[in-house]
This record gives structure tokens, C-alpha cells and sequence, in this order.
């Protein structure tokens, strides 16, 4: 059984949530500002990083997602898996039926032979999800949200979907910070919801200063 411990916050009031909105916007107006700017000297890093270990291929790729009350949005990432990484995974499930089973029990294998070498060190840090602040300037993600989901997850999404959907997709959330890589699908989904039923500016803070914290301890997704 999935136990976690609650936050002690209430359910904002209808004058919270304005002023909750108001922040959240400006944070996401500023902080999509510094980290558009910081992407382009990333942008030189990785693509240098890249062509030492011969790899050619674009380092930004964009994917389709599901975006606020489920319309389609295409979130961008650097590219740290193969090229064709989709179709791969397609061939590796039917090929292997554990491989199938992990996979579809955590959308996620946990040794994932399609990660590059340099995919493996930018995931690490978490700066594969930096192209989102494009995103986050854009007003399809908030810096703070529940990750996007694929629309291939739609189904398994259940009844969490309905929930989930109301909220805009965030570069970092609470699923992120508590867990991520140790939980289960189903998990995040709780975790997702949670977020969304009792998200406040004081709550939105506390993600980010976990997620800062996280990444210089090198926690970022495997």
C-alpha cells in the first residue's frame, strides 16, 4: 500500500486562489525569462558534449504531451536517448515480456539501454527538462505542475485524468520530489492529484527548493 506523508496545508479559499494564481504567474513570466536565457549556453555545452562522443543528432527534440484540459502541447527536451527512441522501446517490448512488464507497471524501464552517454549525465542533473522553460514562456507549463503525461498513458490514467488535467503541466513537481525514480505509476499519479487539490505559493516554494536541492545532490531522474 502507497503511504506518504501529508503536507499540512488546507485547501486555498476562493481569495487564495487569486492571489495563488497572481504569483504563479509572475514566477513562471520571471523564472521562464532567467532559464530561457541560461538555455543557451547549455545548448553549446551539450551539443560540444555530444559531438565528442560522436553523436550527430539534433540535442533538442520536441514530443507531444498532454497539456492543460487535455489539449495536445509539444514540451522540448535535450535529447538524451537515441534517435528513433519511441519505435526502439516498441521493438524492445515485444522482443521482451519483462522488459514489457516494467515498463508498462512504471512508463519507465530503470536500466535503459536507449539512454546515451551523454543522456545519462544530463538526466542525472536533471537539464534534459531545461528546454521547457520555451514551454513555461510560451503558457503551456508552469514551472511548478505535474509532469505531462504521453497520450499513450491516457488510458492507464483512470479516473486520476479528469483531476490531473485541470492543473498546467510543471518542469518540476511534487511527484518529483517525493520519489520520482522510486515510484511506481500508479504512485505518481496520487502524488499528482494531491498536488493539485492543495497546491498553494507556499507549497509551489517548497517544490522548488526541493528540486534545487535535489538536483545538487545529483537526485535527477535515471
Amino acid at each position: 500500500m502507497f503511504n506518504r506523508k501529508k503536507e499540512k496545508i488546507d485547501a486555498p479559499t476562493t481569495k487564495h486562489k487569486y492571489i495563488y494564481r497572481f504569483f504563479k504567474h509572475l514566477f513562471d513570466i520571471v523564472f521562464g525569462i532567467i532559464g530561457c536565457i541560461l538555455l543557451i549556453p547549455l545548448c553549446i555545452i551539450v551539443k560540444i558534449a555530444c559531438l565528442l562522443t560522436k553523436d550527430y543528432a539534433p540535442i533538442i527534440f520536441k514530443q507531444e504531451r498532454i497539456g492543460k484540459n487535455g489539449e495536445p502541447i509539444y514540451i522540448y527536451k535535450f535529447r538524451s536517448m537515441v534517435p528513433g527512441a519511441d519505435s526502439l522501446l516498441m521493438k524492445m517490448m515485444e522482443e521482451d515480456p519483462k522488459i514489457k512488464e516494467e515498463y508498462t507497471k512504471n512508463k519507465k524501464l530503470k536500466d535503459d539501454p536507449r539512454i546515451t552517454k551523454v543522456g545519462k549525465i544530463i538526466r542525472k542533473t536533471s537539464i534534459d527538462e531545461f528546454p521547457q522553460f520555451i514551454n513555461v514562456l510560451k503558457g503551456e507549463m508552469s514551472l511548478v505542475g505535474p509532469r505531462p503525461y504521453l497520450y499513450r498513458e491516457k488510458d492507464d490514467m483512470g479516473d486520476f485524468y479528469k483531476t490531473i488535467v485541470k492543473c498546467r503541466p510543471g518542469i518540476t513537481g511534487y511527484w518529483q520530489v517525493n520519489g520520482r525514480s522510486a515510484t511506481d505509476f500508479h504512485e505518481r499519479l496520487v502524488l499528482d492529484e494531491y498536488y493539485y487539490r492543495h497546491r498553494t505559493v507556499k507549497m509551489d516554494f517548497k517544490i522548488i527548493l526541493k528540486t534545487v536541492l535535489k538536483i545538487f545532490a545529483r537526485e535527477g531522474a535515471r
